[in-house]
């Protein structure tokens, strides 16, 4: 077929769709079903068509952009990102361009007024956030792009009256895996691990998780076997090496991420004790150096693929008009040689 100067209306014509709907199959998007997505794209192929997306975004008044804001959560102290949320960049950067769209990836101070900067232009037709440091502040951000409409999806936090979109784990069931692997190896004094107050939403759910299982277990849950640290192996470290120098009696540890878990083994062999055979240890997130630490860590897995896909997925939904409701992903226990049965 011929036609001169083909336009997304002679697509729509041609494939009996709306304009609408040739403009999101063109995009990739999920909303449209594959058969009539392939249908228009071949359609579009046949007449030679391409999208114009400077013309398309003035006529739409969208940038075709989603902004990814990574947060420094070591105010300012040192420049590298957590390495959980670097390692989703590649999936959601894929995902935006198999559905049309650019990403403006953006390291933010939290103190800064980000949030004012954003909602104000038109930079971004949505926002992802990865990273929130202490969340009861933060919220109070979260409360403003709401106020101003702003789409928006946040990583993670998922707490009470939570203005926006959510994607996150269910953290409080990857606590539970974790704790009970720990006990079904014999494990009965099991240490927990992190910063797990309201400031941190998610690990206070993975210490929910912990509780419930140590409780069903009929376990002792010893004050002193609860250590804050903050999320730096530098600082599980320390906090791990001040509980040994305590002589504190422990068999097992369940760090809220492999951050911590990597530091606390480090800690336990410098002290002179096994992992595994006098400590199991198991950690969160399966981050890609989890399987490379000697020994390889024990972890709860957090799909980074099929998180940062759905984010992309459910941001486009809420830029297109779409009903959209936050997600949470099902966690994996990832067994490896940090853990054994207790001699």
């Amino acid at each position: 077929m011929k036609v001169e100067n083909p336009t997304s209306r002679d697509i729509a014509d041609l494939a009996g769709v709306s304009q609408a709907t040739v403009s999101r199959a063109l995009r990739n998007s999920p909303l449209v079903r594959q058969e009539t997505r392939e249908r228009i794209q071949e359609i579009a192929r046949e007449l030679n068509y391409f999208v114009n997306r400077n013309a398309a975004g003035l006529r739409t008044h969208q940038s075709n952009t989603i902004a990814l804001l990574l947060f420094d959560e070591t105010e300012g102290a040192d420049a590298q990102i957590n390495p959980f949320f670097l390692s989703m960049i590649g999936y959601i950067t894929r995902s935006a361009a198999s559905m049309g769209y650019d990403v403006l990836v953006s390291l933010q101070q939290l103190t800064d007024d980000w949030h004012v900067e954003y909602q104000a232009s038109h930079r971004a037709d949505g926002i992802i956030l990865l990273g929130y440091g202490d969340y009861v502040s933060y919220r109070e951000k979260l409360d403003a792009l709401a106020a101003a409409n702003t789409r928006f999806i946040i990583y993670g936090a998922d707490t009470a009256d939570q203005p926006g979109l959510s994607l996150g784990c269910d953290n409080e069931k990857g606590g539970l895996l974790a704790t009970n692997h720990l006990i079904s190896l014999g494990r009965k004094r099991i240490v927990i691990l992190g910063d797990t107050s309201l400031r941190h939403p998610e690990f206070a759910s993975r210490h929910d998780g912990y509780i419930s299982a140590m409780r069903k277990a009929n376990l002792p849950m010893d004050a002193a076997l609860k250590i804050h640290a903050d999320n730096t192996e530098e600082d599980s470290y320390r906090a791990v090496q001040e509980l040994l120098n305590r002589d504190a009696s422990f068999d097992g540890l369940f760090a809220v991420t492999d951050v911590l878990a990597i530091g606390a083994m480090r800690a336990i062999v410098d002290a002179g004790r096994r992992v595994p055979w006098d400590v199991s240890v198991v950690g969160f997130d399966d981050l890609p150096l989890a399987a490379s630490v000697n020994p390889p860590l024990t972890t709860v897995q957090q799909n980074i693929r099929e998180a940062g896909e759905g984010m992309v997925k459910s941001i486009v939904r809420l830029i297109e008009g779409e009903p959209v409701e936050s997600v949470k992903l099902q966690p994996k226990l990832i067994v490896r040689r940090s853990c054994g049965a207790k001699t």
